[in-house]
């Protein structure tokens, strides 16, 4: 069933449009729901929120996962919404029901976890909503849209005691565990150096016009905790990765997971200093977010790890338009996804191993398919029946975001910054502390 016909009459209903974030306020003060008791074998329900995009890699992991039920798609486009309903359907014997505002099914006591693809601004509050109404949440990184918020989500995980997992996919990917592992052990003797990149070649956005909004988008709900602009034709639905209202740019968009797999490699936590070069250089556009862009971090540990994204120049690093590099005192270890390569100090290669991994849903150890998503996935659904902790858990997801965010607040502010090596937290420099977080549209502030 599609109820998205049925919006005007919910808003009127519950006053949703009015009340914002404050819809859910009496979850978000109560006391913790006690966890529904799942079993090691039970089944799970779930549902799909956000499909136009990484949406339909989380259908399609869902429904390969013995005991998993897709009940719920959700979508403020009506188009991606039918989408999402006719992937799930062909996928597993039931048709999901079709909800057009998430926090209606977030009502429903009946789903057991949510899974969120949607804009970033829209990542963390969403998220707290659906810890506090008693769900499970599979969380796309970005794990937020700045540094504020993922404190905020770390205290929700902690406050309602559910299961948040960060789709940092290459946490799971079995062969890059195994490396790091060695890695930590000594392999390449003492580290201190980490190296990521991104390269792409994306087309200009041009210049947005004023338009109306398209029937088939609720804009209202689009929009959600971001204070309110009129829309655009050249927004939605992935041009706002491009705006700092909305998005974060390539840097969150996409150097979330080789950053994540650097600090994993090098043990590192906060940075004592951080720097960003770049600028928007191919094309006059609106994009306001770095096409090119380098950052770089030193740590109290003696270590220090760059990322380079060029989102209009896809020439390769190393022979890749993306991956990770680990210098150390005794050799050089090139990741690539689910493969690599380790070089003694000579350059000569020592070892390579590539992804040679078989899909298989009912091997918990061994997935692959979907980009090795599938293992990520099922890592979270294993997690879920057996209260163990996620392979990427908001305390890690918000570490790895968090040093993003803060390179694009130097890139802002057109400085060097000095951080906390506690949190984190931009030292003397009040200007740039200024954008650890963002203004909400009033009434969808989020609260734990």
């Amino acid at each position: 069933m599609n109820d998205s016909i049925d919006r005007r009459s919910f808003l009127k209903t519950t006053g949703a449009a009015g009340l914002g974030l404050a819809y859910f306020g009496a979850l978000a003060r109560a006391e913790v729901v006690p966890a529904r008791t799942i079993g090691a074998n039970g089944k799970l329900t779930a549902a799909v929120i956000g499909t136009n995009g990484r949406g339909g890699a989380h259908i399609e992991c869902l429904t390969k996962i013995p005991g998993v039920e897709i009940t719920h798609i959700c979508d403020v486009d009506s188009r991606a919404l039918d989408k999402g309903i006719k992937a799930a359907a062909k996928k597993q014997s039931s048709t999901p029901k079709g909800v057009a505002d998430f926090r209606k099914l977030l009502a429903d006591p009946s789903v057991d976890v949510v899974t969120i693809a949607t804009p970033d601004h829209w990542h963390t509050p969403m998220a707290i909503l659906a810890l506090a109404a008693g769900k499970h949440v599979y969380l796309e990184k970005p794990l937020s849209h700045n540094p504020y918020e993922g404190e905020l989500l770390i205290q929700a995980v902690e406050k309602y005691q559910r299961v948040l997992q960060m789709g940092a996919q290459r946490r799971s990917f079995p062969n890059l565990r195994a490396i790091i592992e060695e890695i930590h052990n000594g392999l390449i003797g003492k580290t201190y150096f980490g190296r990521g990149w991104y390269a792409n070649n994306r087309a200009s956005i041009g210049h947005g016009q004023p338009a109306p909004v398209p029937e088939w988008l609720d804009y209202d709900l689009w929009q959600g905790p971001a204070p309110r602009r009129p829309f655009i034709d050249n927004l939605v639905h992935y041009n706002w990765h491009w705006r700092w209202h909305w998005g974060t740019g390539e840097a969150l968009n996409n150097g979330a997971h080789e950053i994540d797999v650097c600090r994993w490699a090098l043990g590192v936590t906060w940075p004592t200093r951080v720097s960003s070069n770049g600028g928007r250089y191919q094309f006059q556009d609106d994009w306001e977010t770095p096409d090119t862009q380098t950052i770089s971090w030193d740590f109290p540990e003696g270590k220090t790890m760059s990322w380079e994204g060029r989102s209009c120049n896809n020439f390769p690093v190393e022979g890749l338009g993306r991956g990770v590099m680990i210098y150390g005192t005794n050799g050089t270890v090139l990741l690539d996804g689910n493969a690599y390569t380790v070089y003694d100090n000579k350059g000569k290669v020592t070892r390579q191993v590539k992804n040679t991994e078989v899909a298989d849903p009912t091997n918990t150890v061994s997935a692959s398919g979907l980009g090795l998503d599938l293992l990520h996935v099922t890592n979270f659904i294993e997690c879920v029946r057996n209260g163990t902790s996620p392979n990427c858990p908001a305390t890690e997801g918000h570490r790895s975001v968090a040093l993003l965010h803060l390179g694009n607040i130097s890139w802002r502010v057109g400085r060097e910054l000095y951080c906390d090596t506690t949190n984190g937290h931009i030292l003397n420099d009040n200007d740039a502390m200024k954008l650890w977080r963002r203004q909400y549209e009033p009434g969808w502030e989020p609260k734990v």
